[in-house]
């Protein structure tokens, strides 16, 4: 079976979540699939596997309605895109597209990277749900990173197409020492500061966690900055501005949990990644995370200070047990466990439209 996969979402320069979920699933799907890459940049490919690849417009093209017409020439048996805004008009191969959740609907600031246009498109594409539904049902099959957006999707009846659950996951870590206590008082939080990340929270709790430090990993605006600092006591944020990913794992080994106030999110990467070195997640009590946090993770309130701050006391007299069942739940998240999953999607939709080459 010829697999094209779409990768033109990878990032140069540091991945985001699409970015790093296509080349987790990608790289896992190589191993045991005729993979060919889609890329709109060749720097792309230093973050993918060693497959063919092919050099295509890019998905922010006026060209991408038309994409599937330089598709069509390497004659695939199925094309998975990460993402449900692939150009099909004109396709002659089977397609499973991506959706990976809902939060813009409810959350419209648009990613502040994208051009003015593009944010205005993106606002007005998300003040309806026939927009959603009109691509979704181009696709042959749909993929969605996790149980709760599969369960959004179908309170919306945003498909008629069979949708399967791809998890995404965190990359492979080298396994942490077992630890019973964390060395520092230290809360890490990954991420965003869009509004719906609602770090904001994280920073007024700290006035009720004394001793503690938050440290915020991610590039953050000198706007932002001043408004969580005047938030929390002094000296209780750390600015990483960015952090290495060695940096980011010596954090984590020593903090006390890895932390979010997410009021809404797809996912949750920085979860399985605190939990697979044993740091415990705090965390907002919402679906997504109950799904990927299970019985290891505490839970709050996210409008409330004082039940972040009681969530983290609690973890302090939990502690090695939740470390050692942070590392257990971590484990149900893997690349190789979501290409098998994606690849039982693809394999069933190419024998579908009967399009599957036979060695």
């Amino acid at each position: 079976m010829r697999v094209v996969v779409d990768c033109r979402y990878i990032r140069v320069g540091r991945h985001d979540g699409i970015s790093r979920f296509t080349a987790g699933v990608v790289g896992a799907l190589a191993t045991t699939h005729d993979v060919t890459l889609l890329v709109s940049d060749p720097r792309q490919l230093d973050k993918l596997p060693d497959r063919p690849h092919v050099l295509v417009s890019a998905p922010t093209s006026p060209l991408e309605p038309l994409v599937a017409l330089q598709v069509n020439r390497l004659r695939p048996d199925v094309v998975w895109s990460p993402m449900q805004t692939m150009g099909s008009f004109g396709r002659r191969y089977p397609l499973v597209l991506t959706l990976h959740d809902l939060i813009y609907y409810t959350n419209r600031t648009p990613p502040p990277e994208f051009a003015l246009p593009i944010r205005l498109l993106w606002r007005l594409y998300h003040l309806a749900w026939w927009p959603q539904r009109l691509l979704l049902n181009r696709a042959d099959a749909v993929v969605t990173v996790s149980r709760t957006t599969l369960d959004e999707m179908r309170l919306h009846r945003l498909t008629r197409r069979p949708v399967t659950v791809v998890t995404n996951a965190a990359d492979p870590v080298e396994a942490a020492p077992p630890r019973t206590a964390p060395r520092h008082r230290d809360l890490v939080y990954m991420g965003s500061f869009m509004p719906y990340k609602n770090v904001s929270a994280l920073a007024r709790a700290l006035p009720l966690l004394d001793g503690y430090r938050l440290h915020l990993m991610s590039r953050v605006s000198e706007r932002e900055r001043a408004s969580l600092s005047a938030l929390a006591p002094a000296g209780s944020l750390v600015f990483h501005d960015g952090a290495s990913d060695d940096e980011y794992r010596d954090v984590l080994l020593g903090a006390t949990a890895v932390v979010t106030a997410s009021r809404a999110e797809g996912f949750g990467i920085p979860l399985v990644e605190g939990m697979a070195l044993g740091t415990p997640a705090v965390v907002s009590d919402i679906p997504i995370f109950r799904e990927i946090g299970g019985e290891a993770a505490v839970y709050f309130d996210p409008e409330s200070p004082a039940s972040i701050a009681a969530a983290v006391r609690r973890l302090e007299r939990e502690w090695a047990a939740r470390s050692t069942a942070s590392i257990a739940q971590a484990a149900r998240f893997s690349w190789d466990a979501s290409a098998s999953a994606l690849a039982d999607v693809l394999e069933s939709v190419s024998a579908a439209r009967g399009t599957t080459t036979r060695s």
